[in-house]
């Protein structure tokens, strides 16, 4: 699907497969705010990413990637309660640190392929993302976002990263 993107600096960053934390550092001041963090339901298509029962609950994190103080990143991570591990550990003290910092820092991750989508009002990560990308209350009708299963051992979270129109102009 990423072909049909038309934009080519748009594609560029949803292909990277390394850090997007790294490679927004190397775009100017990166910072991370905690958005929402704690226990929630995931989407339906995450359960189904995550091999979980439908309203089974999940540890939450959203947060807003910033470079030079302009909000790039909506992401989304969803971390099933079982089994408990590390990453439960990690990611309940990351604070706003970022959770690609540890992925990439530490050599146990793998990652899985990357999936990607362009994601509209339907879609049940829409109304939060397009929220926090807005700029003066506008936004776009359709976003672009990535998805990416990392495994650590027996745990695994799925990283959603919706990307603003913005990050193709860095």
């Amino acid at each position: 699907m990423l072909h049909t993107i038309d934009n080519l600096a748009l594609r560029a960053w949803l292909a990277d497969r390394g850090s997007l934390t790294a490679r927004i550092q190397t775009k100017g001041q990166f910072a991370v705010r905690v958005l929402r963090q704690g226990l929630g339901q995931p989407t339906p298509d995450e359960a189904a990413a995550l091999d979980l029962d439908p309203g089974e609950l999940v540890w939450v994190r959203e947060v807003a990637l910033s470079c030079d103080r302009v909000i790039v990143v909506f992401a989304h991570t969803v971390l099933p309660r079982r089994p408990r591990g590390p990453l439960s550990v990690w990611l309940a003290r990351l604070g706003n640190r970022s959770l690609g910092a540890l992925l990439f820092a530490h050599a146990g991750f793998v990652r899985g392929p990357i999936h990607f989508r362009r994601l509209d009002r339907r879609d049940g990560l829409f109304a939060a993302a397009h929220r926090t990308l807005a700029v003066d209350g506008e936004a776009p009708r359709a976003l672009w976002a990535r998805r990416s299963l990392f495994a650590f051992g027996p745990q695994k979270v799925l990283v959603t990263e919706v990307f603003s129109p913005r990050i193709a102009q860095r």
